[in-house]
């Protein structure tokens, strides 16, 4: 069964305050280390009078691409901290970074621990998250007569229709759940009775909102 990856889509900001210092938390989608370093550089030149910048991302599907800084705080008291926020919440292709303002006042490991930790979770609970699941691309034909029943099915079920083209044939290019394709593949045969041809086209992850 093919993995579903939980991952953050656009840039979400957040911002607490501890003991008067500043914690100002960003998260954003990152494929690769490159955009995860790219996002980084970019929060550092937004806040380059900040006293810290710590961050972690896992810039994967399979997890396996995970870094982390505590960027001058004591070891073990920002960045792993974020880091395990990120694998508690199931999430890959994502970077936090959470800046901070120094107010004076120090918090103690323990409590610079909680407060890098809570800063990421409280980010990423307002996130727009989204599920990478691997869907199929199918192609279906059907004569002009029997093309807006065809469409009416298709808008029937739970897959997004990628194009409509209309040439010899009414051709529709439809995305579905790999996990879904045997029970909608037979759907459209029990309604079509041979009025549409399907092929495949390919595989890949499209993004699915956990929002309901």
């Amino acid at each position: 069964m093919d993995k579903i990856v939980r991952t953050v889509f656009g840039r979400h900001e957040s911002e607490k305050v501890i003991e008067r210092s500043r914690f100002i938390a960003y998260s954003d989608h990152a494929e690769s280390e490159e955009e995860a370093r790219r996002f980084l550089a970019e929060i550092r030149k937004a806040h380059s009078l900040a006293t810290h910048c710590c961050y972690a991302f896992i810039a994967d599907k399979a997890g396996n691409l995970q870094r982390f800084s505590d960027d001058g705080e004591p070891q073990g008291t920002a960045g792993m901290p974020i880091l395990e926020v990120l694998k508690n919440k199931g999430l890959s292709e994502t970077a936090v970074a959470v800046v901070r303002y120094f107010g004076g006042i120090k918090l103690g490991a323990g409590g610079l621990v909680r407060a890098y930790s809570s800063s990421a979770a409280e980010n990423l609970s307002g996130a727009d998250v989204r599920r990478l699941e691997m869907c199929e691309e199918w192609e279906i034909r059907a004569a002009y007569t029997d093309a807006d029943a065809v469409k009416k099915f298709i808008s029937s079920q739970p897959c997004p229709l990628l194009s409509c083209d209309y040439a010899e044939k009414v051709t529709f290019l439809v995305a579905v759940r790999k996990a879904e394709a045997g029970g909608f593949l037979s759907a459209l045969v029990d309604f079509a009775r041979g009025r549409a041809e399907t092929e495949k086209k390919g595989e890949y992850y499209l993004p699915f909102s956990e929002k309901r």
